[in-house]
């Protein structure tokens, strides 16, 4: 940051006197003595602080912080109002002034105060810096897969979004994503918010199962100075950060009793009480939430609250679990394999035939997020250019419907963690598994995949790459 400051006075021994002080402390500062020479000024040295009087010829101090903040509205501008003139003060404040200060001016507080402006605009451009970062990888492009379970996904989403894009208002409907951990339900939420009409404001997260109970509500509503043995100052809660934006409340099923009833008042209400306070606060916020938890389950057992599970899922969505998503799992793979392996300065990274059949037939209890993380394992120790089944560090002892494969290791073998890749891949559906299962069906593919342990759409998989065909009935 440059640092460049335009100080608009028309006494030019005091214009004079702030420059000079300015420059000596690394600041760039130029003078002019109007505002008109000052909103000339704007486009071609533009300033990153306005330092103006309020008493100029022709246009008043507070008419150019008005044109400044319609024209340059990040731009921080201080107004210097005569001793006593607190009106002039109070409407710069108004018009849109970062602060004000009263004449004859002491120089350790235009010090102070610019070291103020300029810290705010370095946590702006920062917060602007991340949350451009963040919209870039938070669209549809992160929803990577083609399989009709991913398709459809996708559909709902784009017509979610279409609907609230005709909306007069940005009240938009509370969403509720449910799915299994590791299928990807933060990037659902993400697309959600940064394709829809809140994209410019802020996407705020927190996970309700990594946070205690007891300062759940303090983390969610903010809290004021002395409200409980710590609060050594008021702090703002999560949920007036997301003001303007969206709230993704990730693992909602974990809530308690007590925090789901004060989270049913924010959605009816759309206020909060900082704890400690007796003031309601209004805010706008659009409620994300996600689960991985059968909640209507647990609303039968008493758990979870029947008004706020109706109250979140007033949109729902369903991400499927990486299992049921065909030749997604491929894809996938390949795509997280190069992600990795450029990361670890290995570009042309590939898996082996056998490494492939392997990823494609494990049934990933952990999903994508298994996938991802057991990849980079992958990519950082490959010895050369082709990961083969060796290289991949498989949960056999959680997959248990890979286990069920007939033919396969009894279940108290594949139980336990093999201690070779090499062994999963050989006691995996081979042609011949395969062809058996098919031929003891006649070729009904939903009993031969349930006879192999393995999903509809992996089992099709199969079937297409090792070429097999049902043969002809002869009459």
């Amino acid at each position: 940051m440059d640092k460049t400051i335009l100080v608009v006075e028309d006494d030019s021994l005091l214009a004079e006197n702030i420059q000079n002080y300015l420059q000596r402390r690394g600041y760039e500062a130029v003078i002019c003595d109007s505002a008109e020479s000052a909103l000339e000024l704007l486009y071609t040295m533009r300033p990153d602080v306005v330092l103006t009087d309020n008493s100029l010829p022709g246009m008043s101090g507070i008419e150019l912080i008005r044109k400044l903040q319609a024209s340059a509205p990040n731009l921080k501008t201080i107004m210097m109002t005569g001793y006593g003139n607190i009106e002039n003060a109070v409407e710069a404040m108004q018009a849109g002034a970062f602060h004000y200060l009263t004449k004859p001016i002491a120089l350790s507080e235009l010090k102070v105060l610019m070291e103020k402006a300029f810290g705010t605009l370095k946590l702006e451009q920062k917060l602007s810096f991340y949350q451009k970062r963040e919209a870039e990888n938070a669209g549809f492009e992160t929803l990577i897969g083609g399989s009709p379970a991913m398709l459809a996904l996708k559909d709902r989403i784009s017509r979610i979004l279409a609907a609230e894009g005709l909306m007069k208002n940005t009240n938009l409907p509370v969403v509720m994503i449910e799915g299994e951990t590791g299928t990807g339900k933060e990037l659902v939420a993400r697309a959600l918010h940064f394709e829809g009409a809140r994209r410019d404001n802020p996407f705020v997260e927190i996970n309700c199962a990594a946070i205690p109970p007891q300062l759940l509500e303090a983390e969610l509503f903010g809290h004021e100075k002395g409200a409980f043995t710590d609060a050594k100052e008021r702090r703002v809660g999560l949920v007036e950060t997301a003001d303007g934006g969206t709230l993704f409340l990730d693992e909602v099923g974990e809530l308690d009793l007590a925090m789901q009833a004060k989270l049913l008042k924010l959605l009816e209400d759309r206020s909060l009480r900082r704890v400690g306070s007796a003031k309601e606060r209004k805010v706008d916020v659009r409620i994300i939430s996600a689960t991985n938890c059968d909640l209507e389950q647990m609303v039968r057992q008493g758990r979870f609250r029947k008004d706020l599970f109706f109250r979140l899922r007033i949109i729902s969505l369903k991400v499927p679990s990486l299992r049921d998503r065909g030749a997604d799992v491929l894809l996938l793979a390949r795509y997280f394999l190069d992600l990795h392996g450029k990361r670890y300065g290995k570009p042309d990274l590939q898996f082996s035939p056998d490494a492939e059949d392997l990823i494609a037939s494990y049934s990933w209890p952990g999903n994508v997020r298994e996938l991802k993380n057991m990849l980079e394992q992958a990519a950082l120790l490959a010895p050369d250019q082709v990961v083969s089944v060796a290289q991949l560090s498989l949960c056999p002892s959680l997959a248990t419907t890979y286990a069920r494969r007939i033919g396969d290791l009894d279940n108290a073998r594949f139980a336990r963690q093999v201690d070779s890749s090499e062994e999963v891949a050989n006691a995996g559906c081979g042609k011949d598994k395969v062809l058996g299962a098919l031929e003891r069906t006649d070729w009904n593919v939903t009993k031969s995949a349930r006879m192999l342990g393995i999903t509809r759409d992996m089992l099709r998989y199969k079937i297409e790459k090792m070429g097999l065909v049902r043969p002809e009935r002869h009459s």
